[in-house]
């Protein structure tokens, strides 16, 4: 295969090392030794313009760095040389090359990404329809959109686009006037003085300068871990800027080479956790437009740079197992099993992995023969869905090759094209806590597919670490078998030094340590996003509501028995105090409940199902749940911890009603 640099485009290829690799290299051991041009063990190559930089002193393994490699840095290098052997007779993919997006281009992506596409271009319209959205936005946020609409218009007027161009400064200055009058406990400006009490030696990450890079290392495995809650009511990026402004006045802290990873927890939230999954389509779709600017806030305050890559439509198979787009793979699963989220091969291999036993010690470390491995996959191309596949002739470490494989060989990352340099910037991030915040949006960005198989993966990993006494497999040690797998990003045509490779190495297996060890939070949606987008619903709900009043009056209807309709329709036959539970699917009677302090989403459940005892024999826990449905909410799966007074003080508006989550 020719590797191609061409300093102006961006190569993207599915698994293409083999013989025919030019690079590869060198001794990562303690050596020192310079590695050659680029490792290309991986698919996922994007080049970029290389710009010169100064040359630095030669790298200097400290004592810091010895304790790195104590940590077994050695597992990510033995990784690498597994990936090359077992992937020395695999078939070649075609390489495609993208030009590099001209000046601006990536802003109107991003503005398109974040639902702001009306702002400019040939699809400009009344920004009107955009205030209600920018009304929401916090001031971090605000100033992440402009400086994108900034970007954009200049680019517009210097290639004189006969478009409409609108004014930044018209644009958000109703924004401005709109955080005057924002209501109780959503948008708030004011970010809690108390956020830095948690910014501490627990939260302030040991680190090791690496030429002029600051990297945080691994933490000991064994070292003891400290408590502290991760604040999800205040925009991430106004907690930095607050951290930035406060850090100012107090001297500098010494780093704490033997801090651990915190024990980060989520306070308890009386109106109810929300996680991935328990919003409607329309609401996760303005949650994931947030997201979006929130992130690109918390890079901008913190000085780190965050560029998206274009997804790009390459040449790739349309059936088969491996090389196979997820979202085509997933089609095909579900033509056998409807309603399949994650891929069938996928499910199996980790199937017949935990069938040999998770105490097998050096479990996703050893690998299988490469060329058993070649020889398997052809099988199972040929026969998975056929059924004949003998399994039993799959040993415990060729299915764990297989995993690792299948994961490196998807035609676009697991992480996803347009953010996988997001994910390998985190590293760069100052604390464990904004790096943890970092991973949440991401993981609320990534597309369904991504994400579900993500989730899978993490999942399989930790039940492989809660068996290290046995298998010798540490959080540190899957991350470090990992990171080469989902990480893959090698720069083309840039020399390598020891110095780069050991800081990519470090990084991203840090990164991949922090998805492990934090999964359970960052499918968790931040509060202060729900509050915005029950602030966007309501907005959206006033202005459609003038419009209705406007149309019944133009057409000579009485607005007054209008209005008094309306203001019936929300005080009807329920008192004061009372919800009115429905299960439409269940039961055709609804149950009136009396609002207390202390009743829970679960006791509406249980008083359901105790209530309806033909429907509870048939039902198990779990099955059925209790919704927010309409008011300042599209649709919201509640969690049994939630109070229903709080939640029913947030939102009034709302419908309560029992179902499953397939309904």
């Amino acid at each position: 295969m020719n590797w191609l640099s061409n300093s102006q485009g961006v190569v993207l290829t599915a698994y293409h090392p083999s013989g025919k690799d030019r690079a590869v290299g060198g001794n990562h051991g303690k050596g020192g030794e310079e590695a050659t041009a680029s490792r290309k063990y991986g698919q996922y190559t994007m080049n970029q313009e290389i710009t010169k930089v100064p040359e630095k002193p030669p790298f200097d393994r400290s004592s810091s760095q010895d304790s790195l490699d104590e940590l077994s840095m050695e597992d990510y290098w033995t990784e690498l040389e597994n990936i090359k052997k077992s992937s020395e007779n695999r078939q070649d993919q075609e390489v495609v090359v993208v030009k590099e997006p001209d000046e601006g281009e990536l802003e109107e992506e991003w503005l398109k990404e974040a639902g702001l596409s009306n702002l400019f271009g040939e699809s400009a319209g009344d920004p009107q329809e955009s205030m209600v959205f920018l009304s929401t936005l916090t001031r971090t946020q605000a100033a992440a959109v402009q400086k994108r609409v900034e970007t954009v218009s200049q680019t517009l007027r210097k290639k004189n686009k006969q478009y409409q161009i609108p004014d930044v400064r018209d644009i958000f200055a109703q924004q401005r006037e709109s955080k005057e009058k924002a209501p109780d406990g959503i948008n708030s400006q004011s970010v809690r003085t108390d956020e830095n009490t948690h910014q501490g030696k627990d939260d302030q990450a040991s680190s090791l300068l690496v030429g002029e890079k600051e990297l945080i290392p691994l933490v000991p495995e064994e070292a003891p871990a400290s408590e502290t809650d991760i604040n999800l009511e205040v925009s991430f990026a106004e907690q930095a800027v607050n951290q930035k402004e406060s850090s100012k006045e107090k001297a500098p802290k010494s780093k704490d080479s033997d801090a651990s990873l915190p024990n980060f927890r989520l306070p308890k939230d009386k109106t109810g956790t929300t996680r991935i999954g328990d919003l409607a389509p329309q609401d996760m779709k303005k949650v994931c437009h947030l997201a979006l600017i929130e992130l690109t806030a918390l890079y901008d305050v913190l000085g780190v740079e965050l560029k998206q890559q274009k997804a790009v439509k390459i040449k790739t198979k349309d059936s088969g197992l491996f090389c196979i787009p997820l979202i085509a793979l997933l089609e095909q699963d579900q033509r056998k099993v409807p309603g399949t989220r994650i891929p069938l091969i996928f499910q199996k291999l980790i199937s017949r992995i935990e069938e040999g036993g998770l105490e097998t010690e050096g479990l996703l470390r050893i690998p299988g023969a490469a060329i058993r491995i070649k020889n398997l996959c052809q099988e199972l191309e040929a026969k998975f869905y056929e059924g004949t596949f003998n399994w039993e002739s799959v040993k415990q470490h060729d299915a764990a090759s297989l995993l690792k494989l299948f994961i490196r060989e998807l035609p676009q990352p697991l992480l996803s094209v347009e953010y996988l340099k997001a994910f390998q910037a985190v590293q760069n991030l100052p604390t464990r806590k904004q790096q943890l915040q970092a991973l949440n949006l991401l993981v609320i960005l990534l597309p369904d597919a991504n994400r579900d198989t993500l989730k899978a993966l993490l999942e399989f990993l930790q039940r492989v670490i809660d068996n290290r006494e046995k298998n010798k497999m540490t959080t540190m040690n899957v991350a470090m078998v990992m990171a080469p797998n989902l990480f893959m990003c090698h720069t083309l045509g840039l020399k390598s030094s020891e110095q780069r490779e050991f800081v990519m190495a470090a990084g991203t297996a840090n990164t991949m340590h922090l998805l492990i060890k934090y999964q359970q939070l960052l499918w968790t949606i931040p509060k202060f996003i729900i509050n915005q987008v029950r602030k966007q619903n309501t907005e959206n709900h006033k202005k459609d509501k003038k419009a209705m009043k406007k149309l019944l009056k133009k057409m000579a209807y009485d607005r007054e028995k209008y209005e008094k309709q309306d203001k019936s329709t929300s005080d009807a036959d329920v008192p004061q105090g009372v919800i009115r539970v429905q299960a439409p699917h269940l039961s055709k009677v609804s149950m009136a409940i009396q609002l207390t302090e202390e009743l829970k989403a679960s006791d509406v459940l249980a008083r359901f199902l105790s209530q309806e005892s033909g429907i509870a024999q048939t039902l198990k826990k779990g099955e059925v749940f209790l919704y927010e449905i309409g008011g300042n909410i599209g649709e919201r799966c509640l969690g049994d911890d939630t109070y229903m007074k709080d939640l029913y003080q947030l939102n009034p508006n709302a419908e309560w009603v029992i179902k499953s989550k397939a309904s």
